[in-house]
This record gives C-alpha cells, sequence and structure tokens, in this order.
C-alpha cells in the first residue's frame, strides 16, 4: 500500500468505542438543534393530534423542554401573523411542519413551505405571516428558552431594528 503516513486503521474504526465521542442526551450545537426539529417535523405521531386551530388568536403548545431549551409547536389560520419582533436573547430555529408560511425581515420577505427551516441568533428582527388560504403549523425551538419576546414597531418611519414602546413584550 502506497501511503505518506505511518498510522494505518484495520478493521472498523466505529468498533473502537472508545475513541468516538458518545451521543449526547440533548442538542448543543446549532446544526443538532436544526435536526432535532427534522426528527420531530418527521415524526408527525409525536405532534399531529395535538394542534389546534384558534381563529382569534394563534396557538400554541410547548412540545417539550431541555437543558436551556424550549420546543414549541404553534398553528396559524390564514390571516394570522406574530408581529414585528425579536427573541431576546434566545436564538431560534423555525421549521415550517404544515401548509406555508412567510417571513418579513427589513431585507424583504420569503415563502417558507413545509420543510423549510430558518436559524436565528439573538435580536434577529423578523415578522411571520400565514398569507395563504390554508391553515400551517410550524415548530419553533428557542436556546436558552423563550423569556422575551419583544414587540417592534413597522410604520411611521420607525426602522425594523427599533424596538416599540418599552414594556411591549409578548411570550411565546
Amino acid at each position: 500500500m502506497n501511503s505518506d503516513s505511518d498510522l494505518q486503521i484495520a478493521g472498523d474504526i466505529l468498533e473502537v468505542t472508545h475513541l468516538l465521542q458518545p451521543a449526547r442526551e440533548h442538542p448543543a450545537t446549532v446544526a443538532e438543534f436544526a435536526g432535532l426539529a427534522r426528527a420531530i417535523a418527521a415524526d408527525r405521531a409525536q405532534w399531529a393530534h395535538l394542534v389546534e386551530y384558534d381563529a382569534t388568536s394563534r396557538w400554541y403548545h410547548r412540545l417539550r423542554t431541555g437543558p436551556g431549551y424550549e420546543v414549541w409547536l404553534l398553528s396559524w389560520v390564514p390571516g394570522q401573523g406574530s408581529g414585528l419582533h425579536d427573541h431576546g436573547r434566545s436564538s431560534g430555529v423555525l421549521t415550517v411542519l404544515d401548509g406555508e408560511l412567510t417571513e418579513r425581515t427589513e431585507r424583504g420577505q420569503r415563502a417558507l413551505g413545509a420543510g423549510a427551516q430558518r436559524v436565528f441568533a439573538p435580536g434577529y428582527v423578523h415578522e411571520v405571516v400565514n398569507d395563504s388560504l390554508e391553515p400551517a403549523v410550524s415548530l419553533h425551538i428557542y436556546y436558552p428558552g423563550l423569556t422575551d419576546m419583544p414587540m417592534h414597531a413597522a410604520q411611521c418611519g420607525v426602522s425594523v431594528g427599533e424596538p416599540a414602546a418599552a414594556g411591549d413584550v409578548m411570550t411565546a
């Protein structure tokens, strides 16, 4: 065998368990949180029976928690939206499970169909709206858990990055 290295591995490296990192019980990286959201999305039996639709306000349900994070299930009937907001000190992963949502930011808007994911950092300002004619369902993971959701003004010359009035806070 021609090799520039003196190190050769014989056999199945996966059988050398002491060289492998142990599987984590809970996610710790952005990629792992996005993977958790995809795994939950793929397992409809875990969430579909919980979904409710409320014509008067967005419906939400905390699906699970872990050390420092929360997983929320939300439903959106046509026309419902979040209002322009950020998530305080929390980062997040938004995954559309059913239907279609529109995300609006100061840079424009983006259609998010079933399976689409958005990952965002603390302070990211956006609005999520169901502009379609069908209901939608989304999954949201926040790390750390969501404790603050400041609302932002979008009219009267106020830029997207400026908070609305002090104390305008909405959770979940």
